[in-house]
């Protein structure tokens, strides 16, 4: 029987969920912030905003191993409809928090959705090496990060924009369910995906379900090469983004839009790097682009640092009416291209290297550890900048870091050929 296309059945209902629900998300999570920004003071909008992003990584730390275990002794088909079912129920309650303004219950829902986009993940990830294999899962894995990063992209910015509207409380949480249902109707016609693990029972003693499952991954050297290579990518981009709004106020004294417009050069950069590596990288090669890349993200990152240092952009036809300010812009594009093209061949390696019965769950313990990373890169930022240190320094720094890295990668490489 002849492989599945990227334009079959077997691709395009879950290209479209996953697609969808990135979009969802970030609609919610933008939404919620810039509503706080207006209704809170500002010490409560920020924390509220710094909170965000942890209290969705967490339950990715949490929860990775049981969903995992779920996705390998399940049908995938079924349980990406089941999770988008929550979807819907969450963000009908998002419509109540809107209307009644209760941000508590409002980072609550943010909480589940989080508790959700860790199940839904081992099993997107997952089922795309039951349905191909070699060039075309390199290319279905291109096509998923593009969409996710577009999906990132529209969500942020139509959260922003709905939110703001004169009914814009109720816009925003009608436009989520839309999106949930829309969800609901790609994910039936994802076709079943019978279970490679039937039996497997999850372990709901998290902490004991976790050390397992990492030490698992561990066992197989290149999922576990791939693991840490993933994350520290996440780790890297974390910290570039989280830089966006102190170089933004400290630097380039701008307005919200100017951080609204890279956060989308940045997203659209990783789209179109992912999109690059399905159509440039082969199976039979999949690290020929990694090392490169790498040190591409490291030369555009200190470019950026060294760029914006003595640029002021108020607004965006500022930023764009200064040859330093498109040279800012050319750098980020450069560096989120370089982030896809890297990201993707370590993705497809982790697939590819687990065993079909325990697949989901090595992308569960890749999960654990990305976001593990993430929110440590965040903490280790939040306390340079809380002891003075500004956005310049940190990029440059983290791109010398990120050289260091490329080193490990390139050692590994050679001496295992992942």
């Amino acid at each position: 029987m002849a492989e599945p296309g990227l334009n079959s059945r077997h691709f395009i209902p879950l290209f479209i969920t996953q697609a969808l629900g990135a979009l969802n998300d970030n609609l919610f999570k933008n939404a919620l912030v810039v509503l706080a920004l207006y209704k809170l003071s500002a010490g409560q909008a920020g924390a509220l905003s710094a909170l965000s992003g942890g209290l969705f990584l967490l339950p990715y730390i949490l929860v990775s191993a049981p969903a995992g275990q779920l996705a390998d002794a399940h049908d995938k088909a079924r349980l990406i409809l089941l999770t988008k079912y929550w979807e819907l129920g969450l963000m009908a309650l998002a419509l109540a928090g809107f209307l009644t303004g209760d941000f508590l219950f409002l980072m609550a829902v943010l909480l589940g959705l989080g508790l959700q986009a860790a199940f839904f993940s081992p099993l997107k990830y997952s089922l795309l090496p039951d349905c191909f294999t070699g060039d075309r899962l390199v290319k279905a894995n291109g096509a998923v990060e593009a969409g996710t990063f577009a999906g990132i992209v529209l969500g942020t910015v139509a959260g922003g924009i709905l939110v703001l509207l004169p009914h814009g409380r109720l816009a925003a949480p009608l436009a989520a369910i839309a999106l949930s249902v829309a969800g609901i109707a790609s994910a039936r016609m994802i076709p079943s995906a019978p279970a490679h693990a039937p039996g497997l029972k999850p372990d709901w003693n998290l902490w004991r379900a976790n050390a397992g499952l990492l030490r698992s991954a561990a066992v197989n050297r290149q999922v576990w090469f791939a693991c840490w290579s993933i994350s520290w990518f996440w780790a890297l981009g974390a910290t570039v983004l989280a830089a966006f709004p102190v170089l933004a106020k400290t630097r380039l004294h701008a307005d919200g839009h100017v951080v609204t417009l890279l956060l989308a050069v940045f997203a659209v950069g990783v789209g179109t790097g992912s999109l690059a590596a399905a159509r440039f990288v082969h199976a039979g090669r999949l690290l020929h682009f990694v090392l490169p890349a790498g040190l591409g993200m490291s030369l555009f990152i200190g470019d950026f640092a060294v760029s914006t240092a003595h640029l002021s952009a108020p607004d965006i036809p500022s930023l764009l009416a200064h040859a330093a300010g498109w040279r800012t812009l050319t750098d980020l594009a450069l560096t989120a291209i370089c982030g896809g093209l890297f990201s993707v061949p370590f993705y497809v390696s982790l697939q590819a290297s687990a065993a079909p019965a325990e697949r989901a769950r090595m992308v569960g313990a890749n999960n654990v550890l990305n976001s593990a990373a993430t929110l440590l890169a965040g903490g280790v930022e939040a306390v340079a900048y809380a002891r003075g240190l500004g956005p310049g320094p940190i990029l440059l720094t983290a791109a010398a870091l990120n050289l260091l890295v490329m080193i490990w990668i390139w050692r590994a490489a050679t001496s295992s050929n992942p």
